[in-house]
């Protein structure tokens, strides 16, 4: 994963901890002084927020205590590869846009990073500046020239 993504990690982590587990705490405290539990609305709610909280915690623990950080500042060449930032135009479309090839648990489409994992970073990794690629998606077979490759 990048460096970005790695820290944001630590930061939900640390949220997390300092933050949200004490509130459910208080809260099923709270709830438990309203007298019988087995029909006491606040207090399954905050039992079941807190279950999440502490399997959220030990998804988060497991996956930075095994994290591969990488810094794609220090990346370089021509070939797209983990970390790479890439600007695509739509074949079909003419539309450009840019994506960074990111670890699975920081992607996000809306702001414009892919999972290594993903159809379309799969098909890119390897390629070049000029390169054509064709990703099968749910909408039917998409074609994209690779304008650009940088790492930053």
């Amino acid at each position: 994963m990048t460096i970005e993504g790695f820290e944001n990690l630590e930061e939900e982590m640390k949220r997390l901890k300092l933050e949200e587990r004490p509130a459910v705490i208080k809260a099923i405290g709270a709830a438990r002084e309203h007298g019988d539990l087995s029909e006491n609305a606040e207090y399954h709610a905050a039992r079941e927020r807190q279950g999440f909280i502490e399997g959220r915690l030990a998804e988060l623990e497991d996956v930075i205590s095994r994290a591969d950080v990488i810094d794609p500042s220090t990346l370089k060449g021509k070939e797209i590869r983990f970390g790479a930032t890439v600007k695509l135009e739509d074949e079909d479309t003419g539309k450009e846009n840019t994506y960074q090839i990111v670890g699975s648990y920081e992607a996000d489409v809306d702001s414009g990073k892919l999972s290594v994992t993903s159809p379309l970073s799969r098909a890119l990794i390897g390629k070049v500046v000029g390169d054509s690629v064709e990703v099968t998606t749910p909408g039917g077979s998409k074609l994209y020239e690779i304008i650009k490759i940088q790492f930053k």
